[in-house]
């Protein structure tokens, strides 16, 4: 098929030659594109919008021929939720769990523990009424049902979500997994001492509790003392190791005690040199090793992880390390081994890798996913122990058989052997009958949601094929035959009828109608035809309306547009006519006034008249497929452009039409031009204006005209008396100051600033701007009529607000102005014995409640604000920047005002930590009578009076960044944003502002003296090369609280 424009210009390429008056039935099919023929199935890869016969790639391929069921629905198998037979249950990860699900799994697989838990007495469990839902209370009770779950439920994985609130942690926050295992072993320990079971009092110490003693030998007299310890796990070093038994060794090694660290013996009664060592003297049924992977890292501050390879064995002969072996089993064999995956010690994902007593089938337990390994061994695979650092990669070392290597193992569980560990009442824990009924429950609860599935499942395909059979049937119905009558239908409507996923609507084809409430021809494209009998069935079935048929194919729309594009298509024709005819000058009194503006771009107004014409009659909803025509018009004629001072033109003789509807009175815009050449024009613009050689121009122009004229002059006559009158002002010379005061009077005047710079502006262009007639001297007073500033604020910046008069000035601009409120400003001078003593007053006096209120609030709006800029400037190798451009600069609005005169601008604040040139340089040019005049250049006051302009725009420099605070936020968290903003690490930032430290991290912006807009100099250490120290930096942006809150620690 043709490609859509090509198809829009043939719809209407009859134009050329035929008239709108004489537009015939065939003409307006051709315009609706009725006799295009319908593309074929395999010949469009998309569907055809130009052609409303093209019902091909709307989406029936999904339908045509045979479909899966699977298709007609989005439910996925209910029996994929079903536990396989033979394995185990997986627990749900709530965001960051996955460390407590690893130890619920190794602790479910402890047969006594498990076996010790369910002999726990629970009253409201075997009281409970299995007609609603069992909610555990206690942790006790928590672990319990958890535990029959595993064992018993029909379900894949089962939510932990009762346990983990019960104790309070942060699904959200990863946590220290060592930490949870020794904080959970001791509550259970704690819970279980207090069962009424006596039995149960001593079970995590059976089974997890060694004895040790730390032995002290004194080198002077040889008194050994031990001091006797217990230890559910050992904590074992792996830095500079390669196998566990290094490990081991290492952790029960002599150690010197000399220097410092001498040794206080009782029976020397002094300070000796001495050895100490741990010595092993039991060992648990379970022996649970620690491989410290992660540790403090002082350099940084922060917890980084140890990926070293440490090698370790699947039988662990413990006896070498006792002390006294006696009949003792000392022969480990490994149960389990949980994974650390991750470069950080902040993030990463634990795993469990745990061997099943029953059968001695080692299994991963990843959360939800479990997996057997092969052939009854322990395989850890390489996605456990390869590092995500590819820089940093070391080759796995290799192990000897019965070893294993890995680099993210944290713990290794080692039980100990026995032979009762084979006998099958030892292996085989039931469940209690109380548990047994509430996992029964649930199970029936999981096998009633899956037949509610399957039942939704059956429904969707049920649906899906009756769909599929209506639309096999109808699309072969839908293409509409030569000369049968036939309806338009939407094609987006089509669409969403072929796609499953949405609901079918009513048609709607109200968005189709042209103004006479028929089909629109440029809508033409969005719409399909189909045939009467398909378009019956599916308003039966769906509804909606209005019904298009043929007809509805509207004959004025068409004969508009023919007009429009028959104009266009003449224009290039008439507008070289008209441009020869314009040359000739018209016969007295037979011209016609034509606008020189409009005379030099009649074309493009033409071009937008027609575009305007035929936009009335498209639709108003978004863009129409008639555009193709528009489009190639604009093209061919060009676009004339107005000169930039120019007002857009919108109609033909608009610029010479006044506001009062009448003829413009400047001559200078106009021309005449022949009957002959507005009568072409005419045909163009019939709305536009009409003026003969004989219309006059509008009276109440040339009546405002006059008085313009006399306003102008008395402007003028007003800005030169008061010129010659207040000169020194308005040059701004021999300007009074506060910091010299003048000897020649006691008394100065002050008036607002902004009066004075409004005052400037209109004695330079008088005819341009409104003279000045008040001063508004209430700019700088408070509510109760008291003056704003001290004589000493004046000279520390306030003096920027204010300009200071002579007294004979005074009187010359009470005369020509309104004062509200006189305010000067006295100066008083008193002879004592150490000299003479000067005092200032201000008359209206000063307000001292609103001084104090107005310092207050600038005070507390530098202390307490809220999403405010601060700027961090980056100093690199020590080096100073030369050019400190002014913080201070102009803001956009006060551009124009600049161009027209010199504007006073303050000098931004000295930072301490950068030079300035000496003569401020890239400063805005201070003029000698406005903020210099007042007083000495200072810092702006960062609380202002309504009305005063003035600019607080910082100038960034090169090297500096813009950052959104806080007042409340923490230095620390201001760390985090640098670190973002310049790759810079918390511990290798030091931070100043005014040539102050910024140290105490704890401390807030508003304390530490950082207000809105401020400078921060950061000045960065050299980094270090530890990608993963990074790393973690960027994970703990919020100080480490642990496990501090939750019902691992009591609360």
């Amino acid at each position: 098929m043709a490609p859509r424009v090509q198809l829009e210009k043939a719809a209407w390429r009859w134009v050329e030659s035929v008239r709108p008056e004489d537009i015939q039935r065939e003409h307006i099919e051709i315009a609706y594109r009725i006799c295009i023929p319908a593309c074929k199935r395999g010949a469009c890869r998309r569907n055809c919008k130009g052609n409303p016969n093209c019902l091909v790639g709307i989406g029936e391929h999904a339908w045509l021929g045979e479909i899966d069921e699977n298709t007609f629905h989005n439910i996925d198998d209910p029996n994929s939720e079903r536990r396989d037979k033979n394995t185990f249950v997986g627990l749900t990860n709530l965001g960051a769990t996955c460390y407590v699900n690893t130890f619920l799994q190794v602790w479910f697989h402890n047969l006594e523990l498990r076996r010790t838990l369910y002999l726990c007495q629970n009253a409201r469990a075997e009281e409970h009424n299995m007609d609603s839902d069992y909610e555990p209370r206690s942790i006790c009770e928590h672990l319990q049902y958890l535990f029959a779950l595993l064992q018993n439920s029909n379900r894949r994985y089962i939510d932990p979500s009762g346990l983990v609130k019960a104790l309070g942690l942060d699904t959200g926050q990863q946590q220290d997994a060592q930490e949870f295992s020794k904080l959970f072993l001791s509550l259970l320990e704690d819970t279980l001492s207090k069962q009424k079971n006596p039995n149960l009092h001593n079970v995590i110490q059976q089974q997890f509790c060694g004895q040790m003693s730390y032995v002290t030998v004194c080198n002077q007299c040889g008194r050994a003392s031990p001091l006797p310890s217990r230890f559910y796990e050992l904590e074992l070093n792996i830095q500079g190791h390669k196998n566990l038994t290094e490990c081991v060794t290492e952790f029960l090694k002599e150690e010197k005690l000399d220097g410092d660290n001498r040794y206080f013996c009782e029976s020397c009664q002094s300070k000796q040199n001495a050895a100490r060592r741990i010595k092993l003297h039991s060992l648990p049924r379970v022996l649970n090793l620690q491989l410290m992977r992660f540790v403090f890292d002082r350099q940084t501050g922060h917890k980084k992880k140890l990926n070293t390879f440490i090698s370790f064995p699947e039988q662990l002969d413990m006896g070498p390390f006792l002390e006294e072996k006696e009949d003792e089993k000392c022969v480990y064999e490994l149960s389990a081994v949980l994974i650390h995956r991750g470069v950080s010690a902040y993030s990463g994902h634990y795993i469990a890798h745990v061997r099943d007593a029953r059968t001695s089938d080692w299994y991963k337990f990843n959360d939800e996913e479990i997996e057997k390994m092969e052939g009854k061994k322990l395989q850890l695979g390489i996605e456990e122990d390869i590092a995500e650092t590819v820089k940093s990669q070391t080759r796995k070392p290799k192990c000897s058989k019965g070893y294993h290597c890995s680099r993210n193992a944290y713990m290794l569980v080692y039980k100990c052997q026995r032979e009762e560990d084979t006998d099958p009442m030892e292996t085989n824990v039931e469940v209690p009958g109380f548990l047994g009924r509430l996992v029964d429950r649930d199970n029936r609860k999981f096998e009633e949601w899956c037949l509610e599935m399957a039942d939704m499942r059956k429904q969707s395909v049920d649906k899906g094929k009756a769909k599929h059979e209506e639309v096999k049937e109808l699309y072969e119905l839908l293409p509409a035959e030569d000369g049968q009558e036939y309806e338009f239908v939407p094609l987006e409507w089509l669409k969403k009828w072929l796609d499953d996923s949405t609901v079918t609507k009513e048609i709607d084809n109200g968005n189709f109608l042209c103004s006479h409430g028929k089909l629109h021809p440029d809508k033409v494209g969005e719409a399909k035809r189909i045939s009467v009998k398909a378009a019956e069935l599916l308003f039966d079935k769906y509804g909606g309306g209005p019904r298009l048929d043929c007809s509805t194919l509207c004959e004025e729309c068409v004969g508009q547009r023919c007009r429009v594009l028959r104009l266009k298509n003449q224009l290039a024709e008439d507008y070289k006519e008209v441009t020869n005819l314009v040359k000739c000058p018209p016969k007295s009194d037979e011209g016609y006034w034509a606008g020189k503006t409009s005379l030099r771009s009649w074309r493009q107004l033409a071009l937008e008249q027609l575009e305007e014409d035929e936009e009335e009659t498209k639709h108003s909803n978004g863009k129409t497929n008639g555009e193709g025509p528009e489009i190639t018009a604009t093209k061919e004629y060009g676009t004339e452009n107005l000169d930039g001072d120019e007002e857009e033109m919108k109609t033909f003789n608009e610029d010479i039409l006044c506001r009062h509807g009448g003829l413009s009175i400047l001559e200078s815009e106009r021309r005449l031009v022949t009957e002959e050449v507005w009568s072409k024009l005419r045909v163009y613009f019939p709305k536009a204006p009409q003026f003969t050689q004989l219309q006059e121009p509008c009276q109440q122009c040339l009546r405002l005209e006059r008085e313009g004229k006399e306003n102008e002059a008395l402007n003028r006559m007003m800005a030169s008396e008061q010129k010659s009158s207040l000169l020194n002002l308005f040059q701004e010379k021999n300007r009074p100051t506060l910091t010299k005061w003048p000897q020649e009077t006691d008394i100065l005047y002050i008036v607002p600033l902004f009066f004075v710079d409004e005052w400037r502006r209109f004695i330079r262009r008088p005819t341009k701007t409104t003279p000045v007639s008040s001063v508004g001297n209430s700019l700088l007073l408070c509510p109760h009529r008291g003056f704003m500033f001290t004589f000493d604020s004046m000279l520390k910046g306030d003096a920027q607000h204010i300009a200071l008069l002579w007294p004979d000035e005074w009187e010359v601009i009470s005369r020509h102005f309104l004062v509200d409120q006189p305010i000067s400003i006295c100066r008083f001078g008193e002879a004592t014995p150490n000299g003479s003593s000067v005092e200032y007053t201000t008359q209206p006096e000063l307000c001292r409640d609103c001084r104090e209120g107005f310092i207050f609030q600038q005070q507390r709006d530098m202390r307490e604000y809220a999403q405010a800029t601060v700027y961090v400037r980056k100093v690199i190798d020590d080096k100073r920047l030369k050019d400190a451009a002014p913080e201070m600069n102009v803001s956009g609005s006060e551009a124009e005002d600049e161009r027209e005169e010199p504007v006073a601008k303050v000098d931004g604040e000295r930072d301490p930590d950068f030079s300035q040139s000496e003569d401020g340089a890239k400063r805005q040019k201070l003029s000698d009578g406005t903020v210099s005049a007042a007083a000495s250049p200072a810092p702006m006051a960062s609380g202002g009076k309504s009305g005063i302009r003035r600019s607080t725009r910082h100038r960034k420099l090169r090297g500096e960044k813009a950052l959104i605070v806080s007042a409340n936020q923490t230095l620390k968290e201001l760390k985090i944003q640098i670190m973002h903003a310049f790759s810079v690490a918390p511990f290798d930032q030091n931070l100043s502002i005014d040539g102050r430290c910024l140290t105490d991290d704890s401390a807030t912006l508003g304390s530490l003296g950082v207000i809105p807009e401020s400078v921060i100099c950061l000045k960065a250490d050299e980094p270090i090369a530890d990608f993963a120290a990074m790393d973690d930096v960027y994970q703990v942006c919020m100080p480490e609280e642990g496990f501090k809150g939750t019902g691992l620690l009591g609360h």
